[in-house]
């Protein structure tokens, strides 16, 4: 998650810890920066060099945008995506390997879920059954 692939100037992780500050609520690069050393305690605080060129980059990409206040928030591009703005934040797998990465990234998530909360896992149960049969035409 945090390594930095060919063609992208930010590590990953940043990228999506922006994307997950600003779907909370619109921020200034100045607020980002002291929400990621509030919730480190002071561990880790990016640079500006790397927050605002992010900041930038991201708004290239239309999916956030600068407010008339300094604030960016995401667009209703990336809030009305099928990814919603909670969870998935970034470029769609572009590769069937990286989809399938991603898939078994999120069943681990589930397992965790279930292990964790094993009533609000079961609530889901009918619309996992219906994911696994998708899949399993998928395979067909």
């Amino acid at each position: 998650m945090w390594g930095v692939r060919r063609g992208q100037k930010h590590p990953r992780g940043l990228r999506y810890w922006v994307l997950q500050i600003l779907a909370r609520s619109p921020r200034t690069g100045a607020e980002i920066l002291q929400d990621m050393d509030t919730a480190t305690h002071g561990w880790w605080r990016p640079s500006p060099g790397s927050i605002y060129p992010l900041l930038e980059q991201l708004t290239g990409e239309g999916l956030i945008e600068k407010r008339p206040d300094g604030r960016y928030q995401l667009t209703e591009r990336l809030r009305s995506s099928p990814w919603g703005c909670g969870g998935f934040a970034g470029p769609l797998p572009r590769t069937p390997e990286e989809a399938v990465r991603e898939l078994s990234g999120f069943v681990a998530y589930l397992e965790d879920l279930r292990r964790s909360d094993p009533t609000g896992f079961q609530a889901q149960l009918p619309r996992l059954t219906d994911l696994l049969e998708r899949l399993r035409r998928l395979t067909a």
